[in-house]
């Protein structure tokens, strides 16, 4: 059975102001989040700082192509109160393990399995980027990798800029 056009037309508008929302500094989403590290985040403990939650796998070339901006932001903008939390989406962490092995990062890495923000953001492509400033309110996102720049423009949003 179809489902009637006014349902249809009712399903897409709430996820477009669902997407419309993200960039209009709306509050971020209650979620939770512990590192391979064992470290644990959530929405009032990041008070204050702004965060880059960054959706990526270790089979996506986008993913891998981005990592060294993502990893010039952490070094550039730690100081300066950045936290990027790096969530893999859907693969194990003996398969996360490995990749870091091979390709070490700084950032915060969180899997799917300790965290909800995979499913808050329904992250199904990759790399996805939300920023969250100071406030706790989503500042804007970024679909696909495009490299340093564009990233240091997202980060500009939260009020970080580039010396």
């Amino acid at each position: 059975m179809r489902a009637p056009i006014t349902h249809l037309a009712a399903i897409a508008a709430f996820c477009c102001g669902a997407l419309l929302a993200i960039g209009s500094r709306e509050p971020a989403p209650a979620f939770r989040a512990r590192t391979l590290d064992g470290e644990e985040f959530n929405n009032e403990s990041l008070k204050g700082k702004v965060v880059l939650l960054q959706f990526w796998t270790t089979w996506c070339p986008y993913c891998r192509k981005d990592q060294d901006a993502v990893e010039a932001l952490v070094r550039d903008f730690d100081a300066s109160g950045l936290v990027v939390l790096a969530v893999n989406v859907g693969e194990s962490k003996k398969k996360v393990k490995q990749y870091l092995a091979d390709s070490p990062r700084t950032c915060k890495i969180v899997l799917t399995a300790d965290t909800n923000l995979a499913a808050l953001y329904a992250a199904t492509s990759y790399p996805l980027y939300v920023l969250i400033d100071r406030d706790g309110n989503i500042a804007g996102q970024q679909d696909g990798a495009a490299g340093e720049a564009a990233l240091r423009r997202l980060l500009a949003k939260a009020g970080l800029k580039s010396e």
